[in-house]
């Protein structure tokens, strides 16, 4: 069965900006959909973000699973994808504002506590597909072009979108039309 997990940021939960949205639309469309309350998302942490998505027994990472991250949770997909276990694949991992490094913040540190082995990463997944904002606020695009690169994905710019977020745009981003319209495209 197609699942999608959906991930969100820092200080962020479930139900802000198009999480629930887009759990809606893919359910739907057949999906079944996860968007878990991350543990501690005000100091993102990747090994206890990662030992909370693999407790949930009920959750299962197949070649039909597709992921979904913004920001810090874009940078959570790159650290579940290294800890699944050999032999588990996922299928296309969507990164909203993604980011390579703390951003001089204290509060994202615990993101990158080791080195990511690319290479591991990119053996996880079928496709990697970056969404950036040519204005982002928070995270510059040259950091999801560094990561597109490292992981041969696709980057998708987009213009004037900052941090795809309701608090830098607005109630427009309470839903996400491009990207349904790209996980659509992607799975056909």
């Amino acid at each position: 069965m197609k699942n999608a997990l959906i991930l969100h940021g820092t200080d962020g939960h479930s139900k802000v900006n198009w999480f629930d949205w887009l759990r809606v639309e893919l359910e739907h469309k057949g999906y079944e959909v996860w968007v878990p309350d991350l543990p501690g998302a005000n100091k993102p942490n990747i090994q206890r973000y990662n030992d909370f998505l693999f407790a949930n027994k009920d959750w299962e990472f197949t070649q039909q699973t597709i992921i979904i991250g913004h920001s810090s949770g874009a940078v959570e997909i790159l650290g579940l994808l290294e800890a699944l276990p050999e032999g588990t694949n996922v299928g296309t991992c969507y990164l909203v504002g993604a980011f390579r490094n703390d951003l001089k913040w204290d509060a994202l540190s615990d993101l990158f506590l080791k080195p990511f082995d690319f290479e591991k990463i990119k053996s996880k997944a079928k496709r990697f597909v970056f969404i950036h904002s040519d204005n982002d606020p928070y995270c510059p695009l040259e950091h999801a072009e560094y990561l597109s690169k490292q992981l041969d994905g696709e980057l998708i710019v987009k213009h004037g979108q900052k941090h795809f977020s309701v608090g830098t745009m607005g109630d427009s981003y309470r839903e996400f039309p491009d990207l349904l319209e790209l996980i659509e495209q992607n799975q056909g």
